[in-house]
């Protein structure tokens, strides 16, 4: 049976409720290249489980090794090259791997001394979701910028600002940075659901939700509605996408780390295929205009394929035919990157496609006190606040 064949077949599956079953399919499909047999799915089937939604990553897929010094308790677990296969499991967390089990990060790992990080509840018709909100010291007497960092699967508020140290450098250009945090009641690892059509539109689901957050700390606070950005790391990086796509008269720039672009899935079996071997590029729904983007990608990501950082930055330029500019550069005793800079007709940058050489499904230059993260950079929390603070709405 041909892939296209395979996929088609696991979509009757999924609608008709035979859940079990659409996956074995996919499994095998992404295993071997092959499909169970028509005999072998009419096989009686035992009575299963829910399924619980995907699961994007259940395991670091960090390719180079840092010193034995550096080397974090989750890194270490997932330091094996794995598949979306392996990570994905069979969906109900019974193989998670990962920062389950992991050590609290330290508060001195999390914020910087002096400054703030607290809790606050969101609620409107789709749900109500918690977050953690960074304050800094130098708050008052200006509106301030406001970053939005959504977090991988299994991971936490603390735990993502642990290892991408987004309050330190916050702290160092004075901005406010807020972390939506999905429970596992809505995804039992935690995971933003960007492969449902229901969570990839304005005004609803999980979209609602996070902007809601955005637009109440923007009350609460003393923020530049100009300069409000989102960010995000795997399926976090995927939903940061999605509200670049349908919020663009909210968010003046994304940040998109190891994710896909929005509408790459809509379903169980599309997205298999999408995090295999990239998804399809497709107009932004519910968008107006494109918002600047800057993605950050290593081309040895086994877990999310590396073509899916292609089509976010296609599906940002949009109808635009930018120049592109292309410069390398080495960290040193870290990886070699090629970034790529996006400029539109009048000199304006619209984009940057960093990709890393030798680089897998972590956070480039992140610490390894928080998990999912490599430490041989580049510093793509630098990079990124550095890009977002040149861009603002309307600018």
């Amino acid at each position: 049976m041909l892939s296209q064949d395979i996929v088609r077949e696991a979509t009757r599956l999924t609608r008709a409720g035979r859940l079990a079953e659409a996956t074995m399919l996919l499994q095998r499909m992404l295993r071997d290249g092959s499909a169970p047999t028509p005999e072998s799915r009419r096989a009686p089937q035992a009575r299963h489980p829910r399924l619980d939604p995907l699961t994007i990553e259940a395991t670091a897929d960090v390719v180079e090794e840092p010193e034995a010094s550096q080397i974090s308790p989750s890194s270490a677990q997932g330091r094996r090259r794995s598949s979306p296969l392996d990570v994905m499991q069979d969906f109900s967390g019974l193989g998670l791997r990962g920062p389950i089990g992991r050590t609290p990060p330290s508060t001195s790992d999390i914020a910087p001394e002096g400054t703030r990080f607290i809790a606050g509840t969101f609620s409107n018709a789709a749900g109500s979701r918690t977050y953690k909100l960074f304050i800094p010291s130098r708050c008052h007497g200006r509106r301030l910028p406001l970053i939005v960092m959504l977090h991988g699967c299994t991971q936490s508020p603390d735990d993502f600002a642990t290892g991408t140290r987004m309050n330190f450098l916050a702290e160092e250009q004075n901005c406010f940075v807020v972390y939506p945090e999905q429970p596992s009641g809505a995804n039992h690892s935690k995971c933003w659901n960007w492969f449902r059509t229901g969570d990839q539109r304005r005004g609803g689901g999980e979209p609602s939700m996070i902007a809601g957050i955005t637009r109440q700390i923007m009350r609460d606070h003393a923020i530049d509605p100009k300069r409000v950005y989102v960010a995000g790391l795997s399926a976090g990086g995927a939903a940061a996408a999605i509200m670049g796509a349908t919020y663009s008269d909210l968010y003046a720039a994304v940040g998109i780390h190891s994710g896909l672009a929005c509408g790459a899935a809509s379903d169980l079996p599309s997205a298999f295929v999408a995090m295999r071997q990239g998804g399809g590029s497709r107009a932004i729904p519910n968008g107006k205009n494109s918002v600047p983007t800057i993605v950050f990608h290593g081309n040895r990501d086994t877990t999310v394929h590396p073509k899916n950082g292609d089509q976010i930055i296609e599906q940002s330029a949009g109808a635009m035919r930018p120049t592109t500019k292309v410069l390398r550069g080495r960290v040193p005793d870290g990886h070699a990157y090629t970034r790529a800079v996006l400029t539109d007709g009048a000199g304006r940058v619209i984009s940057e496609h960093w990709t890393i050489d030798g680089g897998g499904h972590a956070w480039s230059g992140g610490s390894p006190a928080g998990s999912y993260t490599d430490p041989h950079g580049p510093d793509a929390t630098r990079e990124m606040l550095r890009f977002f603070l040149e861009h603002s709405l309307g600018g």
